[in-house]
């Protein structure tokens, strides 16, 4: 689901995750988790900082295995293979959500501006939903893009978590 905010484009996926929902809080919060399960396929994933509380900090660089693999084949936002990108945790619900607010680390004006990224957990049976919301993407990003690198990390986290 795509859709524009008044500050800019927002967008949404959602998928069911075998696992209880405090597992995938916890998921969310685990630097060496987020490593291995945040990185959307053809990337991986290096947390240079984290810390998991309200007001903390993190800075995390996913680095594409082929440049030629990125959003029309230009290379990473930050340099010709990597995306890296800085934030904050601005609000965490135990086992219900995670807001954070990202910025990338680019020279391209295109990339500028901090997208809030908005983390919802409900009970679905003995699963999980999880609704990955992005608000304000930079428009150096299409907003598909957007969305098919959440869907893929939403993957990523099931395949570790089922």
């Amino acid at each position: 689901m795509t859709g524009t905010s008044g500050e800019g484009t927002s967008t949404q996926v959602t998928r069911v995750i075998e696992a209880p929902r405090d597992e995938v809080y916890r998921a969310f919060l685990d630097p060496d988790a987020v490593a291995s399960w945040l990185p959307p396929a053809g990337m991986t994933g290096h947390v240079h900082r984290f810390d998991p509380r309200e007001g903390g900090e993190f800075r995390i660089s996913l680095t594409y295995r082929d440049p030629a693999d990125s959003p029309g084949g230009t290379g990473g936002k930050t340099t010709g293979d990597t995306d890296t990108h800085r934030g904050r945790f601005v609000e965490l619900v135990p086992h219900e959500r995670i807001v954070e607010v990202v910025a990338f680390e680019s020279d391209d004006p295109a990339f500028d501006g901090e997208m809030r990224v908005t983390v919802s957990l409900a009970d679905v049976a003995d699963s999980t939903e999880v609704t990955y919301r992005c608000e304000n993407v930079p428009r150096g990003i299409r907003p598909e893009d957007n969305e098919a690198g959440c869907r893929s990390s939403l993957r990523n986290l099931a395949a570790l978590l089922e």
